[in-house]
C-alpha cells in the first residue's frame, strides 16, 4: 500500500492535546501494518501568528496542497481577540476552505447509546440518533462581496456582509447530499430562506431541479431553516440527510451536535471536487469543538471528536472504511465501559483524562483489529 501523505495542524488551545491523541493511534497503525500515513506537521491560527505574524503561512498551505488530507485541532482564543482582522485566527480555516476547494462539510451527529442521558433531551427522543448535516462551505455571506464597514459619519457606521449563491454552488452541494442519502436512509431535507431570501428562492428551486433530473429515487424535502432549527430540537430522529447553505449550517450543525450530549464527541469533514484523472479530492477533517482556551493544557478535553475526525479521513479520503468502522466501534466500545471526559462525566463520576480516554480507544481498536 502507497503511503498517505497526512498534513497536522494541531493549532491553538486545546488543539495540540487532542491530536497527540491522534498521533498515538497512526503511530500503532503505521507499526502494526494498518495503512502507511506519512505525517508532517505546521502551525496554523494564533500558534502562527505568534511565529510568523499571519495566521498561515505560505509554506503551510503548499504542504496543505500537497497532502492527501489535512487533519485540522482548533484556532483562536482570547490571546489575539485584538489582532488585525485579516490575520486572526479563524482566517487561516476560511483560506484552507478556499484555497482547497474544500465545498462540502460533513457533520454527522450521532448520538452513542452510552451518552443519550448525556444529551439536553430526553433519551427517547436522541437515543439512536444518526443524522449528517451537509454545509455548503466556500460560498454565502461568509465570503460574498462587499464585505466591509463603512463610517458615515456623525457616530454612526454601516456594516455589510453580502449572501450570495451562484447556480453551480448549489448544484455540487445538493449532489453530495443526494449521494451520502443513498447509503444511508435516502432522505434528504434541504433547508433555506425562502420566505425572506432571494438567495433561499434559488437555493430551493436548483435543489429541487437537481433532484428531479438525478436523484428521483431520494426523499426530498423541504424546510424553512429555523422551522428546521425548531424539529432538530424537537424530534430529531426525523432527520437523515439535511442539506443547507453556509451560515445556516454552521447554526444548525452546531444545534445537531449539542444534541449528542457535547461538542466534544462531533467530528466533521470538508470535502473539495473529485479530480477526474486522480479520483481523489482534498479534504481536511476537523473536531466540531473550538479552541477552548479555558481547559487548554490541563489534560481534560475530550479526544474523541478529533479521533473520530480521523475516522472520517479513513473513510472518505483513504479508501479505509473497515478500518473507520473500527475505530467508531472503539469508540463506542470504550464509552460503554463508562469512560467520560470532564464535558460528558454525569454527577457523582470521576472523569478520566484526555490522554486516559484517548489511551481507552486505541486499546479498544487494537483489541477489535486483531
Amino acid at each position: 500500500m502507497s503511503a498517505q501523505k497526512l498534513l497536522l495542524l494541531p493549532g491553538d488551545g486545546i488543539g495540540p492535546e487532542v491530536m497527540a491523541e491522534v498521533k498515538r493511534l497512526i503511530a500503532w497503525m503505521n507499526e502494526h501494518k494498518f495503512g502507511r500515513f506519512d505525517i508532517e506537521e505546521g502551525l496554523v491560527g494564533g500558534s502562527s501568528y505568534d511565529a510568523h505574524g499571519v495566521a498561515v503561512t505560505e509554506e503551510t498551505m503548499a504542504k496543505a496542497h500537497g497532502a492527501d488530507a489535512v487533519l485540522f485541532g482548533a484556532v483562536g482564543g482570547p490571546k489575539w481577540d485584538g489582532v488585525p482582522y485579516e490575520v486572526r485566527p479563524e482566517a487561516a480555516l476560511l483560506r484552507l476552505r478556499k484555497d482547497l476547494g474544500l465545498f462540502a462539510n460533513l457533520r454527522p451527529a450521532i448520538c452513542y447509546p452510552a451518552l443519550a442521558d448525556a444529551s439536553s433531551l430526553k433519551r427517547e427522543l436522541v437515543d439512536g440518533l444518526d443524522i449528517m448535516i451537509v454545509r455548503e462551505l466556500t460560498g454565502g455571506v461568509y465570503f460574498g462581496e462587499p464585505k466591509t464597514i463603512i463610517d458615515l459619519g456623525n457616530g454612526q457606521k454601516r456594516a455589510v456582509d453580502t449572501q450570495v449563491y451562484d447556480t453551480y454552488e448549489i448544484e455540487r452541494i445538493a449532489r453530495v447530499a443526494f449521494e451520502l442519502a443513498r447509503k444511508r436512509r435516502n432522505k434528504v431535507t434541504s433547508m433555506e430562506k425562502r420566505n425572506v431570501m432571494r438567495t433561499g428562492v434559488l437555493w430551493n428551486e436548483v435543489v429541487t431541479a437537481v433532484h428531479a433530473r438525478e436523484f428521483k429515487d431520494v426523499a426530498l424535502e423541504h424546510q424553512l431553516a429555523d422551522a428546521g432549527a425548531m424539529q432538530l430540537v424537537r424530534r430529531p430522529k426525523q432527520f437523515d440527510v439535511i442539506v443547507t447553505d453556509n451560515l445556516f449550517g454552521d447554526m444548525l450543525s452546531d444545534v445537531a451536535a449539542i444534541l449528542t450530549g457535547s461538542l466534544g464527541m462531533l467530528p466533521s469533514a470538508s470535502l473539495g471536487e473529485v479530480d477526474a484523472k486522480t479520483g481523489k479530492r482534498k479534504a481536511l477533517y476537523e473536531p466540531v469543538h473550538g479552541s477552548a482556551p479555558d481547559i487548554a493544557g490541563k489534560g481534560i478535553a475530550n479526544p474523541i471528536a478529533m479521533l473520530a475526525s480521523f475516522g472520517m479521513a479513513l473513510r472518505y479520503s483513504f479508501g479505509m472504511g473497515r478500518e473507520a468502522d473500527l475505530l467508531d466501534q472503539a469508540i463506542a466500545a470504550a464509552l460503554a465501559q463508562g469512560l467520560r471526559t470532564a464535558d460528558i462525566v454525569a454527577a457523582g463520576e470521576k472523569a478520566v483524562s484526555t490522554a486516559e480516554m484517548g489511551e481507552a480507544v486505541l486499546t479498544e481498536f487494537a483489541r477489535l483489529a486483531s
